[in-house]
This record gives structure tokens, sequence and C-alpha cells, in this order.
């Protein structure tokens, strides 16, 4: 049976280990496999982090779908920047621009969502059974 949650979060940087934090509670309450809890975690404290860098907005929204073959986070800041999103190649010594890859790493498929008629966008990623 799908299951799916949403919840808004101050776009700050404590953001980030409530979103984790809520994430693993819903996960674990749902019965979701501690596999899939830790990477959902990890995958969402990426996108969090990357949205309170992004965006000139003072919330986000997070949204979290489990399936029998997946789990789904999607992360929106209200008012993202002019650019969106994209994963990088940083230099050894730069300590930002990592958090993309490891969605990617992390991921079966991620993506950016530009919301019509607003200066949001929501950034997503799906985690498969796989990683149970």
């Amino acid at each position: 049976m799908p299951r799916a949650a949403a919840f808004e979060l101050p776009a700050q940087p404590a953001a980030v280990a409530a979103a984790r934090r809520v994430v693993r509670e819903l996960l674990a309450a749902w019965g979701t496999p501690e596999g899939r809890r830790d990477d959902a975690a990890l995958v969402t404290s990426e996108l969090v982090t990357n949205a309170l860098v992004h965006t000139a907005g003072d919330r986000i929204v997070c949204r979290l779908h489990d399936t029998a073959d997946r789990v789904r986070i999607e992360v929106e800041d209200r008012e993202g920047g002019p650019v969106p999103p994209a994963a990088r190649r940083p230099g050894p010594d730069d300590p930002h621009g990592r958090g993309l890859l490891l969605v990617d790493a992390l991921s079966r498929d991620w993506g950016v969502t530009p919301i019509p008629g607003r200066p949001a966008r929501v950034v997503w990623a799906e985690l498969s059974s796989d990683h149970a």
C-alpha cells in the first residue's frame, strides 16, 4: 500500500537535521527496511541542504512517497534562484559541490521540476527497493 506525507520546514540550517529525523521516523512507522531508511535520510539531507543554499524563500516543503518498489523524496524551495541545481565535479580542495553526486549515486533517478507560474522548483530523488 503506497504511503505519503508532506511537511514544511523553515529555510534555516536546523531544517536539515529536522528533515532527516522526520523522514527516518515516517519510514520506520511505515515498516520500510532500515537500509532504505538510511539512504533516504542521507538523500533528504542533501536535497534539503541544496534547497537551503539556493532558495530565497523562508520555507521549504518536503514530500515523501513510499511504495513497494521505491521511496520518492521531493524537496520544494518556494523561491528558487535563477539556476537549477545540477551535479558538478568539485576539485579535491573544494568543500562544496558533492551533494548531488551523492544523491545520484544513491538514487535510481533524480531531477528538477520547475513549478509553472512561480519561481519555485522541486528537486526529487527516487530510491529503489534494492537499497534495502
